[in-house]
């Protein structure tokens, strides 16, 4: 009889391992539910080595990548609003998983709908794939009988979310690739050809110019010390990684993030963005402004504006409103003070900050574009100048052999 590697979940909330024989996947499964456990996973014990390490999770359950979580969330929405009971969606989900990384997770809050509990706990026992805002949306939702459009709700948030992340992270692909290939240029330039010159300097005991000889110097270094510089550069990023973790360093840096010149409005922009989305969903979903700016401030990802949002909730328990402290922190930009205003003026708070964040997206795109525009033709200049310099240096010092000579 087969042997199949399993994972689940107790019914205490911690995952076990083990070995189970059994005639099938289907029944390594329901062997699983039979002890009271949720299964997470089932595979043959035999899987390759390879296989081993793609399934592999780290550190626990599965965990859905945030394009997927806004995959899963459409779906299920598509499905609800079908007029399909929760049981069968996500049995439709099962069989329709892309991977069996969220086959698992989907068969898993089945399992435990199943079971008699709640959606919103169920989500709960994946909290590496469902954020606190998620859940706490779901639990909304299904206490007001509204999960069709709770879950559409949430299923925009996601994707416009994913859709912004993308577009910077995409835009800033090619200005990266043009740094990596000018340290590889000069790097090559300066260990592999310069040198090669070098013995014909000596031999000809000709007085390198300045230029040139500081360049050798600094090919020397590199060729010797290149593994130790990228090591060090490695360690650095880490520690300031590290660092980053304390909340005083975290304050300051991202206080600091948001005052630079250009990269600190495209930033402003983006939290507008990202909050502005975040508290419409949540207050458009029936979700009280303070129970709402509790959760936002654990979604915008910014120590600072957390700060300023705490304020914020102070303020509007105080009953004096939101915009008015958000806008003395100075964090956010003009547009979104005045529309956050006005919503709070006329009873329609969630529908002005969502139009808030349409434009702030749509304001942090422009920027991103503009950014890489600006940013494309410096670094080519930038490259194309140092590599000229290299050049010119060598040139000089072949001038000086030819005047020697004669």
């Amino acid at each position: 009889m087969p042997s199949f590697r399993t994972t689940a979940i107790t019914p205490a909330g911690e995952t076990v391992r083990a070995v189970i024989e059994a005639a099938d996947e289907a029944a390594a499964i329901a062997a699983l539910r039979r002890q009271g456990h949720i299964p997470v996973r089932a595979e043959p014990a035999g899987s390759g080595f390879l296989a081993g390490l793609l399934a592999m999770e780290f550190g626990g359950a599965a965990r859905l990548s945030a394009q997927e979580v806004a995959n899963f969330t459409r779906e299920l929405s598509i499905m609800l609003g079908a007029g399909q009971d929760l049981d069968r969606a996500l049995r439709f989900l099962v069989d329709t998983a892309p991977n069996p990384r969220v086959r698992a997770v989907t068969d898993s809050l089945r399992a435990a709908v199943r079971d008699g509990t709640s959606f919103a706990v169920a989500l709960g026992r994946h909290p590496r794939s469902f954020s606190r805002l998620y859940i706490g949306l779901v639990r909304a939702g299904e206490a007001g009988g509204a999960m069709v459009s709770t879950l559409d709700r949430l299923a925009l948030l996601l994707e416009r979310s994913r859709s912004l992340s993308a577009t910077i992270t995409s835009a800033m692909i090619y200005p990266a690739l043009l740094v990596v290939a000018a340290i590889g240029a000069i790097a090559l330039l300066l260990t592999q050809v310069l040198p090669q010159f070098v013995p014909l300097f000596e031999q000809n005991g000709a007085a390198l110019p300045r230029s040139t000889q500081i360049l050798i110097d600094a090919g020397d270094i590199v060729g010797r010390y290149g593994l130790f510089m990228l090591l060090g550069v490695i360690l650095l990023i880490l520690a300031i990684r590290q660092a980053l973790t304390r909340p005083g360093v975290r304050l300051a840096w991202d206080r600091l993030l948001l005052r630079l010149p250009v990269i600190g409005t495209l930033a402003k922009e983006a939290l507008a963005a990202r909050f502005s989305r975040t508290l419409g969903t949540l207050v458009s979903n029936g979700m009280p402004l303070i129970a709402a700016l509790e959760t936002v401030r654990e979604a915008v990802g910014n120590r600072a504006a957390e700060a300023a949002l705490e304020a914020a909730t102070l303020s509007a328990k105080g009953g004096a409103g939101l915009s008015r402290p958000l806008g003395e922190s100075g964090l956010f930009p003009v547009r979104t003070i005045y529309l956050l205003r006005l919503g709070e003026e006329t009873a329609q708070l969630g529908p002005m900050a969502l139009r808030a964040a349409e434009i702030h997206e749509e304001n942090t795109r422009l920027g991103v574009q503009r950014l890489v525009s600006l940013l494309v033709p410096v670094i080519t200049i930038l490259i194309g100048a140092a590599i000229a310099g290299i050049v010119a240096s060598l040139l000089l010092a072949m001038l000086s052999l030819n005047d020697l000579a004669g």
